[in-house]
């Protein structure tokens, strides 16, 4: 059993801290900085027989337009170069993805460390992490913030006290599983009624913080590279995506809490799929920056040095994780 001590010491040090996460690069990590890195020759692949479709599925947390917008260029390349039909598979939650990988439903996904956590725990390993992002410092690590209203007069988390706070998802790591965790070691109660006043989830990421703006929630907790201009919304991540989009002015928000650094997220697959298929997976973004640099800011939602091979292991603590917040949960009800 992992406890709250030895998951604290893990996650303000050794795992996943940025400057350890960029140390731990393995020389057979491949990475989208590699002089080698090449966009794979377009031309339908022996594994179409296997995988004659090329199921995507988007986690939810944005409004269902904007996501196929932002993932309409991404899946005709892709089907292009792979010469499958490509469909994408937007789900009303993150929980729709976990559903549709149990399923055999989609074959890839990107999804956030929690996510994927309960995805390889829902299918008992059925599924893989193929390669995740890198920030500009070369990390694979990002933040989740607790952001509040400018105007509201709250300044520390102190403040947030007896006021109401938004969760973004059950199955979202920034938005759910770390800041719970962080909250609970440093002996704030995480239930509705305890520290806050009260506690819910808005639906993602992006509802919390329009949540905030309208004043229906107090606080709501979302995710940040932790890098970049704060005032633009950081490098990357939700607060970024949402002023991009002309939907935030960071002018009218304040980030009053910060956790300590999260492994990012992998783009996930079905472990079950042929290993040329994943492989070509792999070479295709971590190509994608340098050949095609909008579509991967637009499906990044912003930008870092590109991507980087990865394996499970990166991740195991999360799952530790999951499986504690499900068996604390089951203890609760």
């Amino acid at each position: 059993m992992i406890t709250r001590r030895t998951f604290a010491g893990l996650i303000a040090g050794a795992l996943l801290s940025p400057g350890l996460a960029a140390a731990q690069q393995q020389p057979t990590m491949r990475r989208t900085l590699d002089a080698t890195t090449a966009m794979p020759e377009a031309g339908r692949r022996p594994w179409a027989e296997q995988v004659p479709q090329l199921r995507v599925g988007l986690l939810g947390g944005e409004n269902e337009a904007d996501r196929l917008g932002r993932f309409g260029a991404y899946r005709d390349l892709l089907e292009r170069t792979f010469g499958v039909p490509t469909r994408l598979f937007p789900a009303s939650d993150y929980a729709g993805v976990l559903q549709a990988f149990s399923a055999g439903q989609i074959e890839i996904a990107s999804m956030g460390a929690s996510g994927y956590a309960g995805a390889w725990l829902d299918t008992n390993g059925g599924v893989e992490p193929l390669v995740v992002a890198e920030e500009n410092d070369g990390s694979i690590a990002y933040v989740a913030v607790l952001v509040v209203r400018a105007d509201s007069g709250i300044t520390t988390m102190e403040q947030m006290r007896g006021k109401s706070l938004a969760w973004a998802d059950p199955n979202s790591t920034s938005g759910y599983l770390i800041p719970r965790f962080a909250l609970r070691r440093a002996g704030i109660g995480v239930e509705s009624g305890q520290y806050f006043s009260r506690t819910g989830f808005a639906g993602g990421h992006e509802q919390g913080v329009v949540a905030v703006l309208q004043r229906q929630y107090d606080g709501a907790v979302t995710w940040a590279s932790g890098q970049g201009d704060v005032a633009q919304g950081y490098s990357r991540g939700n607060l970024r995506a949402m002023v991009d989009k002309g939907m935030l002015n960071m002018a009218d928000l304040r980030v009053i809490w910060t956790s300590d650094p999260i492994p990012n997220g992998p783009l996930t697959a079905r472990s079950a799929l042929p290993a040329a298929f994943k492989e070509d997976i792999k070479r295709f973004h971590l190509a994608l920056p340098k050949a095609h640099p909008d579509i991967y800011q637009q499906i990044e939602r912003g930008g870092g040095t590109g991507y980087r091979e990865v394996t499970h292991q990166t991740f195991e603590l999360i799952v530790e994780l999951r499986r504690e917040e499900a068996a604390a949960r089951r203890r609760r009800s």
